[in-house]
């Protein structure tokens, strides 16, 4: 999996739990976010911890400076233009009330919203495709189907072109 995906599916899972359960303070709970985020990974390749052990981590590599780079931009992007995006979905979604969407469904889109708006470096069909396999590895196969036909007709009103970097 390339890193942009991965730091892509962090982004994801950061909007789901701060749409379910808000934090007060965004700084303090992106970093325990990521120190929960490096702590799993650890304990996958070493395995769990005993319960009365206490686990130090290590600095963050260079590979998890990265991911974390480039999702919290995203993130931040996503949450700041957020109404913008939940407008979006809701005159796109027929018939959906967005509240009615799955929890993760509704932070993907989101997520490739802001992407195809807000960030030029990123071309539109980059972002619908990256959201696509997100949706179809974290929610189901018709999922996938939803957020592509949903993030086309959004693409379809939009003033740069799908493939091209601007």
């Amino acid at each position: 999996m390339g890193k942009r995906r991965e730091a892509r599916e962090r982004a994801v899972q950061f909007l789901f739990e701060y749409d379910l359960n808000p934090p007060e303070k965004l700084e303090e709970a992106l970093d325990e976010f990521w120190h929960t985020q490096r702590a799993a990974c650890i304990a996958d390749e070493k395995g769990p911890a005993k319960w009365n052990e206490t686990v130090h981590l290590p600095p963050p590599t260079a590979d998890e400076a990265a991911l974390r780079l480039f999702a919290e931009p995203l993130i931040r992007g996503a949450l700041e233009h957020r109404d913008q995006a939940d407008e979006l979905i809701v005159k796109h979604a027929k018939n959906w009330d967005l509240h009615r969407i799955a929890a993760v469904d509704r932070n993907i889109l989101r997520l490739a919203i802001y992407e195809m708006l807000h960030r030029q470096d990123i071309p539109p069909i980059v972002s619908i495709n990256e959201a696509v396999d997100i949706a179809k590895k974290f929610s189901t196969q018709d999922s996938g189907k939803f957020v592509n036909g949903l993030l086309d007709r959004i693409k379809g009103e939009m003033m740069r072109p799908a493939r091209i970097v601007t």
